[in-house]
């Protein structure tokens, strides 16, 4: 018996299960100290209530295809194309996945390799801009990310990097992205955000970029699940190029995607040859990274299946729905909600205004009783970011636990119990009264247990 490649088939059956039974033993029996740390933080993943919006639960069968010995395989280049022997199913791979982000995305091309968003955000960069250039970009407290030209980030340090801001709603100002284009005539700009509740007007950067000569990034890291059901823009055709990573609203590995639409075929800058997206592949490979990781190419190829079915679109929807409704009661209980509320995952709040205490205060609090939120500037922040004044909400992970819009409610009305119990001596000098905490670790608990993660064993 042999599969299309003629490949003998008749000893395959079951060799996965074997391999990760025979993996699991040999773990158990010589690091037993690794094995008790590793299902300790399965058991804090069960009890605890992940609300941080840049991640999620990736999916049981999406860490099966990670955890697998194609890792064993050393494989720069690209299918057809390698500079390795023993890539005949890399290549399957790797195609598998690049024939499925191109289909649920829209694409005319997609790069699977990047290691990270991060990552595919410098080579982009890297293939239209050279040192010194100007790139405009969404200023960090105004949610903009740290590869959009923070100065602490080589996109700020190897760039000119202009940043735009929020105006007095909190929305994205584009007049000042428009006159700060015209003004500095950046060769890229950056539309894309990482911790922004709003929807992005994709067009209105388009024309902008247009009307300068630039080219138009989109960053939809945290918006790509919301893109894929339909529930948010694609700038796919209407950016030069649009990069994503695969883990935050994908439910999958940790690893970043290059996209693009009509302009994929597009001359290349001046002084480079080929169409647009043979530069990419050129500044991916050999330029920015060396040999891909396939282990999780195999497990992107998975998630962005998954991204295809009904479940997905149902969980999306979900996402959306638990976030406006956790922002509509933090506003019902008397709380600042950055933007009066979002139209994404993303949930903003100053604390510092709202309960009196910082976003450092607030996440470790919160962290106490088995909540995890991460601390965040918000635009005009006076704290330094290791302090800031808000915190930022997600609710990617909520929604594999199927929680409904009215525990939402329980939710913000349980961290509003918890923040105000907090006492404080100071930005950082605080602490959370432990007959308070026993309390409400054992709500979050109860909670956590009936709303167990969808698809991943129970705890006993």
């Amino acid at each position: 018996m042999s599969d299309e490649s003629g490949q003998s088939t008749k000893h395959s059956e079951g060799i996965l299960a074997r391999f990760y039974s025979h993996a699991t033993e040999m773990l158990a029996r010589e690091d037993p100290e690794l094995l008790r740390l590793i299902e300790n933080e399965y058991v804090r993943q069960a009890d605890s209530l992940a609300m941080v919006a840049s991640c999620s639960t990736a999916h049981p069968s999406v860490l099966a295809c990670e955890g697998t010995f194609t890792s064993n395989v050393t494989a720069e280049g690209f299918p057809g194309a390698r500079h390795h022997a023993g890539c005949k199913y890399v290549d399957q791979f790797e195609q598998l996945a690049i024939d499925r982000a191109k289909a649920v995305f829209g694409a005319k091309y997609a790069n699977v390799q990047p290691h990270s968003a991060s990552t595919a955000n410098q080579i982009v960069m890297t293939a239209v801009l050279k040192p010194g250039d100007t790139l405009l970009g969404l200023d960090l407290d105004s949610g903009g990310h740290l590869s959009h030209g923070s100065k602490v980030n080589m996109s700020g340090k190897f760039y000119n990097a202009i940043s735009y801001g929020l105006d007095e709603n909190g929305y994205i100002d584009y007049d000042q992205v428009e006159a700060l284009a015209r003004e500095f005539r950046p060769k890229l700009i950056i539309s894309g955000t990482t911790a922004y509740p709003r929807t992005l007007d994709w067009q209105r950067f388009r024309n902008i970029a247009d009307s300068v000569g630039a080219y138009l990034l989109a960053d939809i890291t945290h918006i790509a699940g919301l893109v894929i059901a339909g529930l948010q823009p694609n700038p796919i055709d209407i950016a030069h190029f649009t990069v994503t990573c695969t883990h935050k609203q994908l439910y999958g590995p940790r690893g970043g995607l290059i996209l693009m639409g009509k302009d994929w075929e597009s001359p290349c800058p001046e002084g480079e040859k080929g169409p647009l997206w043979h530069l990419v592949q050129r500044r991916l490979f050999p330029f920015t990274q060396g040999a891909p990781l396939v282990n999780t190419i195999v497990a992107k190829a998975r998630v962005l299946a998954r991204c295809a079915g009904a479940q997905f679109k149902a969980d999306a929807e979900r996402i959306m729905l638990l976030a406006r409704a956790i922002a509509d009661a933090f506003i019902a209980e008397g709380a600042t909600v950055l933007s009066g509320g979002t139209d994404n995952h993303i949930v903003l709040i100053n604390v510092l205004e709202s309960y009196g205490v910082t976003g450092i205060a607030a996440e470790k609090s919160l962290e106490s009783c088995n909540i995890i939120v991460n601390k965040n500037r918000i635009p005009g922040d006076t704290k330094p970011v290791s302090i800031s004044s808000g915190i930022r909400i997600g609710t990617n992970s909520l929604a594999v636990r199927e929680v409904v819009t009215d525990d939402m409610k329980w939710c913000a009305n349980l961290i509003g119990r918890i923040l105000r119990a907090v006492e404080t001596n100071g930005d950082q000098d605080f602490r959370l009264p432990e007959a308070d905490q026993v309390k409400f670790l054992e709500e979050v608990t109860a909670f956590a247990w009936r709303h167990p993660l969808r698809d991943y064993p129970k705890v006993d």
